[in-house]
């Protein structure tokens, strides 16, 4: 079973930037797919960014397209969400989780992080 946990969270400011680490332990991790979701007070769940095992493919939300990065460190069992030109409405608290197969649906993926909070001021 692989845990989750996420770090790098905070308050910035709109058009500041952050970036979101996701540290896993347990030796499944390479194999899995990864995916970050973020939820607002009141809002459900939804779907941010998604990526391969291999780091082959990525997915974003058209939300965050063009301004996060998804990326993976298989050797430090490590996914990250490098999040830019931050806006007021991206505040929430962000979710990586791990999934049985790459996908932008909260069902797909078993296995989630605590979360990490994500303060944009306008």
């Amino acid at each position: 079973q692989v845990q989750l946990v996420e770090s790098g969270g905070g308050l910035v400011q709109a058009g500041d930037s952050l970036r979101l680490s996701c540290a896993a332990s347990g030796r499944t991790f390479s194999s899995n797919p990864m995916g970050w979701f973020r939820q607002a007070p009141g809002k459900e769940r939804e779907f941010v960014s998604a990526i391969t095992p291999s780091s082959g493919i990525t997915s974003y939300a058209d939300s965050v397209k063009g301004r996060f990065t998804v990326s993976r460190d298989n050797a430090k069992l490590t996914v990250y969400l490098q999040m830019n030109s931050l806006k007021p409405e991206d505040t929430a608290v962000y979710y990586c989780a791990g999934g049985s197969r790459f996908s932008r649906n909260v069902a797909d993926f078993g296995f989630w992080g605590q979360g990490t909070q994500v303060t944009v001021s306008s």
